[in-house]
């Protein structure tokens, strides 16, 4: 049985559809502090199966342990985290104490019930700001902010935990930029508060809750002056890890999840007005600090090892996060 936690997030809640479809028994714990309960009736919706749910954090090892106790966990699949870049700037004890504190716990109270095999929800902010675009898992490591930190810090101790117990099966998936929904319209990025990534941004401004979108500097060197990024559709990187659990073999194995071609901020937002026939007001602002000019993967080692690779374009990402259906 397989254990998903934050698993009525966006990436987690399209994870659990596709585990459901491939025939695997699932659980679920998430607190809800970004996700919503009506996700998981989606999820039972989308896939016609069931599955136990607990509504508790990953930080508190009495209700892990109680999970654990409560059913046979063979397998994890950690989501659980708070994820917002800024909010890490400005709350970086907050980002600490759950992100790396929630992974230590969960890992202790895995090791207790000798549960070994484990697939983590890294980032491509582990690289920072390249130096060389495409980049591959062998690239230099540097995150620049607290919340890519806590990815490097918790990455670091999965890797030291499998030295020292050469019985754990870890995976360490590196995201790109997830964006898009379920083709059913029904399941989709949700988030609680103010929105931080650019889609869900796009989304506020296309149905008139946000009159318009800041786009962060127009003056890169890139061949429209605006940021490049690796897009990638949620249910390709569900399917991801899908592929990693299904090849999860001893030792730490670090795998990136995007589709090798870059996409800038701006033809992310004409595809979306063109796709789906919609405006989206947006106004040029200064840079943010931080941004780089181009992140983009080379996921060729999760096609050679894995056999997965991404399928959809960005065109399939702007519809489906518009409402989905054929496009």
């Amino acid at each position: 049985m397989i254990l998903v936690t934050g698993g009525a997030g966006y990436i987690g809640s399209h994870t659990c559809v596709e585990l459901l479809g491939a025939g695997k028994e699932i659980v679920i714990v998430d607190n809800f502090f970004n996700s919503k309960p009506h996700a998981l009736e989606t999820i039972k919706e989308l896939s016609g199966k069931s599955f136990k749910f607990y509504e508790d954090d990953i930080c508190d090892k009495a209700a892990l342990e109680r999970i654990f106790r409560e059913n046979n966990i063979t397998e994890v699949i950690h989501f659980a985290g708070y994820k917002a870049v800024a909010e890490s700037v400005k709350f970086p004890l907050m980002y600490y104490r759950n992100n790396v504190g929630g992974a230590v716990a969960l890992l202790e109270v895995m090791a207790a019930h000798n549960c070994k095999r484990f697939v983590f929800s890294s980032s491509a902010t582990v690289y920072g700001i390249p130096e060389v675009v495409p980049v591959n898992e062998d690239s230099p490591l540097s995150a620049i902010n607290p919340y890519g930190q806590t990815k490097l810090m918790i990455e670091n101790i999965c890797k030291d935990l499998q030295a020292s117990d050469d019985e754990w099966c870890v995976s360490l998936l590196r995201y790109f930029n997830p964006v898009g929904a379920h083709e059913s319209g029904k399941l989709g990025e949700d988030p609680n508060g103010i929105p931080n990534n650019l889609m869900p941004i796009i989304l506020k401004v296309a149905t008139g809750k946000i009159p318009e979108l800041s786009l962060y500097g127009d003056d890169y060197p890139t061949p429209d002056g605006t940021c490049i990024r690796d897009y990638i559709h949620v249910v390709d990187l569900a399917k991801g890890h899908l592929a990693a659990l299904d090849n999860l073999k001893n030792g730490t194995a670090i795998y990136n999840l995007g589709t090798g071609k870059g996409c800038s901020v701006l033809t992310m937002i004409e595809t979306f007005k063109r796709v789906n026939k919609v405006d989206v007001p947006y106004k040029i602002v200064g840079r943010r600090p931080g941004d780089a000019a181009e992140c983009w993967s080379d996921p060729s080692k999760a096609e050679r090892e894995l056999g997965w690779r991404a399928v959809f374009g960005v065109e399939k990402m702007c519809w489906d996060a518009w409402g989905g259906g054929e496009l």
